[in-house]
Formats: C-alpha cells, sequence, structure tokens
C-alpha cells in the first residue's frame, strides 16, 4: 500500500507541482497514503510537512505521538480512524496531525459537491477541512498545502451526510 503511493501519488504531486509541495494532508485508513506520499516527496523536498488527519473523537495517532495511552472513541469519519496506528503508517514522516470533527467532515463533504463539484465522501471532507485549517494559520499562509479526494459521495447517498438531499 504505501509502496504503490510511493511510486505513483507521490510521483503525480510532486511532477504537477514542480516540486513545490510545503505540507501533504492525508487522512490515515491503512496508513498508506500518507506514508507512500511523504517518503516519495520528502526524499526530493526534506522541508515538506506531512500531516495526519484523524477524528477529533478518537485521536489515536496523536495519543501515540505524545506517549499516552491509546484510547480510541466513536466517530462518523468513515475511511479513517480505525482506532489503532496501523502497520502501514510510519510516524516517523509524519510533522503533525490536524484532528477534524464529524460535523466538520460531513459538511465539508457537502459543501464540496454543492459549490465546486467534487462529489466526496467523508474522508474526503476531512481531509479538505484540515487542509483549510492548516492554511489560515500564520506559518501555512502562501504555501502549497496538498491533499487528496480519497472517497467518492456515491457511497454516502443512503446515509445522514446526503439524507436532506434525498427525501
Amino acid at each position: 500500500n504505501p509502496a504503490i503511493h510511493e511510486a505513483t501519488t507521490g510521483p503525480e504531486i510532486y511532477t504537477d507541482l514542480a516540486g513545490e509541495v510545503d505540507v501533504f494532508v492525508s487522512g490515515v485508513g491503512t496508513g498508506g497514503t500518507i506514508s507512500g506520499v511523504s517518503r516519495y516527496i520528502k526524499a526530493l523536498r526534506p522541508t515538506m510537512q506531512a500531516f495526519a488527519v484523524e477524528p477529533v473523537d478518537s485521536p489515536v495517532i496523536t495519543q501515540t505521538r505524545n506517549g499516552q495511552e491509546i484510547k480510541p472513541g466513536p466517530h462518523k469519519i468513515q475511511g479513517i480512524g480505525a482506532g489503532f496506528v496501523p502497520k502501514n503508517c510510519d510516524l516517523t514522516i509524519i510533522d503533525g496531525v490536524q484532528t477534524v470533527t464529524n460535523d466538520q467532515a460531513f459538511e465539508m463533504a457537502r459543501r464540496l459537491a454543492k459549490e465546486e463539484g467534487l462529489f466526496g465522501g467523508i474522508s474526503t471532507g476531512a481531509n479538505v477541512t484540515a487542509a483549510i485549517a492548516l492554511s489560515q494559520m500564520p506559518e501555512y499562509a502562501g504555501k502549497n498545502i496538498v491533499t487528496v479526494a480519497c472517497s467518492c459521495g456515491e457511497r454516502y447517498l443512503s446515509t445522514p451526510m446526503f439524507q436532506e438531499y434525498m427525501s
């Protein structure tokens, strides 16, 4: 899983931005995307920072990085936050963590569909929420912050995320 992202997704992002990738933001499901992409880009641009995205209600990566007892919790952001740190997730290349609430992830996924025509799922909403939060911090002003649309909204048409539009 990380190997395919290191061989494909990482080079695609790096090439498309002519190497000017300052920050990569990715939710952690299996850990493959953040590990593979970050490994590739950091080899060429060591100053690039990688931020993991996880549910605020189940911050196991944050807890692990801080040496705390892991206390996973229930959340509604499908695709990330499994309640443990996956073996594919290389914590040594992660520079920081952004937590996202259920409501933030759902609302951003809806906004992306309505305002941008991007029909992403809940974890895509979480990634974009985290990327925007970073972009609003003074230290990341003017930086190229990249994330991925890792889920499709079609899977969630029958869930509460799009319920108001389906009745």
